[in-house]
C-alpha cells in the first residue's frame, strides 16, 4: 500500500501503564467505554478526550472485555472473580455472580434475544445473563476448549472461539451447540466479529485471519508476519475488518477478498488488544500500556 494510503494513527494517554487498558466499545452515550483489566476500573473517554474513570470493587477482579447492550447500559465480564459486571453511562455499577464456580467469563456480546452472552474459559460453558441478572448457562462438548470471544452472527445465532479445541462454534438462543474446526491445527482462535454477511476471527498462534460462513465453511488467510499475535477483530463494514496484533505492536486490516495491510503503531510495545469502531467512523484501540489509538479509516 502506497504511503499516501498509511491512516492517520493518534494516541490519547487514559492511564498508566499498570491500569491496563484491555476491552474497548462504543457507547450508547457517543463515548468510547474501557476496561482497566490490572487496576480494575472501567473507563469512559469522550472523542475529545474528557476522562473518568470508575473503580470496582474488588480491584483485582480484572475486568477483561465490554460490549454495549440493548438496555442502554455497558455489560462486561470480570475474569478474577466470575462475575458480569454492569455499568450505566452514568457510572453506577452493579455485578452478578456467574453460577459455576470459576467460571472465568471472557467474551461478551449482546445477543439477538436481549440478553448479553458471554464465554467462560474455564468452564466449557456459554452464559446468558438478562437485564436483572439471571444467568442461565449451555455447556458445552468439549473438554478444555477454553471458549474465548462471542458475537452475534447474521443468522440469529451466537458465534464464539474456542481457543484450545481450535474450531469456532455456533449456539443457538435455545442452546442448540456445533463446532467447526479450524483446518490448521493449533491455530488458537481469540477474537471473532460478524460483518453482517459472514464470520471472521484471529487465530493467535497461527499468525492467521479466518472466516466462516453461517453454514461452517472456513477461509484462512496467513498475516505477512505469522508471529505477530493477532488478538481481537472488529467488522467496519461488510468485507472489511480491522484487527489488532499484540506481538507487534499493530493493527490490520483484511478485505472480502483477504487481502491484509499491517500498519504500525507510534509507540513501540504498547500491547494493543480491544479494538472498536468509534462513533466518529474511526477505529479506536486500548493500548495495555494505559493509552488508546485513534487510526483513521
Amino acid at each position: 500500500m502506497p504511503p499516501s494510503d498509511t491512516p492517520a494513527v493518534r494516541e490519547i494517554p487514559v492511564t498508566d501503564d499498570k491500569a491496563g487498558p484491555y476491552g474497548i466499545t462504543a457507547g450508547p452515550d457517543g463515548a468510547l467505554w474501557l476496561t482497566l483489566v490490572h487496576s480494575g476500573g472501567i473507563a469512559r473517554l469522550t472523542l475529545d478526550g474528557e476522562r473518568a474513570v470508575h473503580p470496582l470493587d474488588p480491584s483485582g477482579c480484572r475486568p477483561t472485555v465490554i460490549a454495549p447492550g440493548p438496555d442502554g447500559a455497558l455489560w462486561f465480564t470480570r475474569y478474577l472473580d466470575h462475575r458480569i459486571g454492569r455499568i450505566t453511562t452514568g457510572g453506577a455499577v452493579t455485578s452478578f455472580a456467574v453460577p459455576t464456580p470459576d467460571s472465568g467469563p471472557f467474551g461478551i456480546t449482546a445477543g439477538p434475544d436481549g440478553a448479553m452472552w458471554f464465554a467462560q474459559m474455564n468452564s466449557d460453558r456459554i452464559g446468558r445473563v438478562t437485564g436483572d441478572g439471571q444467568i442461565t448457562e449451555f455447556p458445552l462438548p468439549v473438554t478444555g476448549g477454553l471458549p474465548s470471544a462471542i458475537t452475534a452472527g447474521p443468522d440469529g445465532a451466537l458465534w464464539f472461539t474456542l481457543n484450545q479445541a481450535n474450531a469456532v462454534g455456533r449456539i443457538t438462543v435455545d442452546g442448540d451447540v456445533v463446532t467447526y474446526p479450524l483446518p490448521t491445527p493449533g491455530a488458537a482462535p481469540v477474537g471473532i466479529a460478524s460483518d453482517g454477511d459472514v464470520l471472521w476471527f484471529v487465530e493467535i498462534a497461527a499468525g492467521q485471519v479466518g472466516r466462516v460462513s453461517v453454514d461452517g465453511r472456513i477461509e484462512e488467510f496467513p498475516l505477512p508476519d505469522r508471529a505477530a499475535g493477532p488478538h481481537a477483530i472488529v467488522a467496519a463494514c461488510a468485507g472489511e475488518c480491522w484487527f489488532t496484533e499484540w506481538r507487534a505492536n499493530r493493527v490490520g486490516r483484511v478485505t472480502a477478498g483477504g487481502e491484509i495491510t499491517e500498519y504500525e503503531l507510534p509507540s513501540p510495545s504498547s500491547e494493543p488488544h480491544g479494538i472498536t469502531l468509534g462513533p466518529d467512523g474511526a477505529l479506536w484501540v486500548a493500548l495495555e500500556t494505559g493509552g488508546v489509538a485513534r487510526v483513521e479509516r
